[in-house]
């Protein structure tokens, strides 16, 4: 059986990787290392939990011993697609590169800039990047590329699906053309193999393990729900997993539940806490200062379940979960081989529940051709039918459409309450009676005044009016009183006076109509 000792690999490097309690390689480092200490181009293929990360840090490890780097001049270049990616195989330089002295330096996002640049005009030996902000310093003119030795792309497949093919592309056009190229990806997509056809000089191929296979060390179920009405499919789902949660008790110490969508992970999350679980979500729109705290407790075991999205299903070396909960179906394949690759790590067992709908039989008809076997259905745990009945909305989840009334049939007729007519005030009874003596007044006085008696019950209405309104005519009456008396002293001594006593009288004069004169009373009165 090979050994670590056997690779050639520095001793520096040896003595590092036999005080983290590695002695045997696994089949993808023992073929990989050797070809990459040749200084051959490497394109390994290999699920994930196979050791791909320490399959190239310990041969550019032992390749950067000798040699110094130059301020702004990477000696070598790691691209990985996330940020914990990207944080992880940091880490894993600093665990086998401690008896060396070499220095790296870590551009990901959420980090401040200034302090980047520090580490770069120093001077680093490898640079361990995301591609966005790798291009970011690149072209703030704070970084050069010409000086990479060897490039290092991981988890290349999670680029293609994050659309990051562009930009490693752009970057290998910025490296010299004499690097050495280390290329992993857990599949091989037609794109993928254009790139490595295009910037890989005569690749050694490296492949342990049947494209997209599934570890054996990992039981997985299929958990088929029927939800009882559509709008409830959420909720019941939601039931499902706590119901799944529970039934594991103590054997599931630890487990990672993956959602499709980003607002799902907060739900399920706040969902989960609501029912008194230890859960805490991860996704791409959290500060990279939450998402690293959150990492942290879920690897020293003070957070038991980590709600994440797919930015946690690659490449993250965890090796204690015991459980992975597929909330829902990946609509992408490969991606259910990467996510419930997070448990059975290292030799260790795991356990693998999906809960299905039927809106998801495509993508497990596409999961089942992937892997060229059904995947074993499961039995729904007990109790979850009540708890299905029991699922509120108060839990913090999305608004259930089921919380709302339920529609009667068609053809039912709904009994409304009739409403009460509110009593009438007496000013508007006033009004009214006004208005009837006024019609009866019409029809008793003669003919001949039968046109202007329409104006009287208009009269009337207006003399009812409440008291506020004859205050406000009567203020009213003296401003414009005050106002005359000026107006007529201005033409006394202005140029256009007139003596209006000698002007005729305009209108009926001293002649009133008599109806105009009776007088109106209220019955009450």
């Amino acid at each position: 059986m090979t050994k670590f000792a056997d690779l050639k690999l520095d001793p520096k490097v040896l003595k590092a990787v036999a005080e983290a309690g590695y002695e045997t390689p696994t089949p993808i480092q023992a073929q990989a290392i050797p070809e990459a200490l040749n200084g051959r181009d490497v394109l390994g293929i290999a699920q994930t939990g196979t050791g791909k990360t320490a399959s190239f840090t310990l041969p550019l490890i032992t390749r950067l011993a000798r040699g110094r780097a130059r301020a702004r001049m990477p000696r070598s270049l790691v691209l990985a697609p996330t940020r914990e990616l990207a944080a992880q195989v940091a880490e894993n330089f600093d665990v086998y590169a401690k008896y060396t002295r070499l220095t790296k330096a870590l551009l990901i996002g959420g980090v401040s800039f200034s302090e980047q640049d520090k580490l770069i005009d120093r001077g680093v030996d490898v640079l361990i990047a995301t591609p966005g902000r790798l291009l970011d310093h690149f072209e703030r003119g704070k970084l050069l590329l010409t000086g990479v030795e060897v490039m290092v792309v991981d988890e290349a497949d999670r680029m293609l699906d994050m659309g990051f093919i562009p930009d490693i592309e752009r970057i290998f056009q910025m490296t010299p053309f004499t690097r050495q190229t280390l290329f992993f990806s857990a599949t091989m997509a037609p794109e993928i193999e254009r790139i490595t056809n295009t910037f890989l000089s005569n690749p050694v191929r490296v492949e342990v393990a049947r494209q997209a296979a599934t570890a054996e060390t990992i039981e997985q179920k299929l958990i088929e729900l029927k939800p009882t009405r559509r709008d409830r499919a959420f909720a019941e789902k939601r039931a499902m997993l706590r119901q799944l949660i529970e039934s594991e008790g103590e054997a599931c110490t630890n487990a990672i539940i993956f959602c499709n969508r980003k607002i799902d992970v907060d739900v399920v999350a706040k969902s989960l806490k609501k029912h008194g679980f230890d859960a805490s979500p991860i996704h791409g729109d959290l500060d990279q200062s939450v998402r690293t705290r959150t990492l942290d407790g879920f690897r020293d075991g003070t957070v038991r379940l980590l709600i994440a999205s797919d930015v946690a299903a690659r490449g993250l070396d965890i090796p204690a979960v015991s459980h992975v909960f597929n909330f829902d179906v990946p609509s992408h394949a490969e991606d259910y081989v990467h996510r419930i690759g997070r448990t059975g790590r290292a030799g260790r067992s795991g356990k693998a529940f999906t809960i299905a709908t039927p809106s998801d039989d495509k993508y497990l008809a596409a999961i089942e051709a992937l892997l060229q076997k059904p995947l074993p259905r499961g039995e729904e745990p007990a109790g979850f039918a009540q708890a299905a009945v029991d699922s509120e909305t108060a839990d913090g989840g999305r608004p259930d459409k089921d919380e709302r009334p339920a529609r009667k049939p068609r053809g039912e007729k709904t009994e409304r309450p009739r409403r009460e007519r509110k009593p009438r005030g007496a000013k508007a009874a006033a009004v009214e009676a006004v208005a009837e003596q006024a019609v009866e007044a019409v029809a008793e006085a003669p003919v001949a005044a039968a046109e202007p008696a329409q104006a009287a019950p208009v009269a009337e209405v207006v003399a009812v009016r409440a008291p506020r309104e004859e205050s406000r005519s009567d203020n009213r009456g003296e401003r414009n009183d005050r106002n005359n008396d000026r107006n007529e002293n201005r033409n006394r001594g202005g140029r256009g006076r007139r003596d209006r006593d000698d002007q005729p009288v305009v209108g009926m004069g001293d002649h009133v109509p008599e109806f105009l004169l009776r007088e109106f009373r209220t019955k009450a009165g």
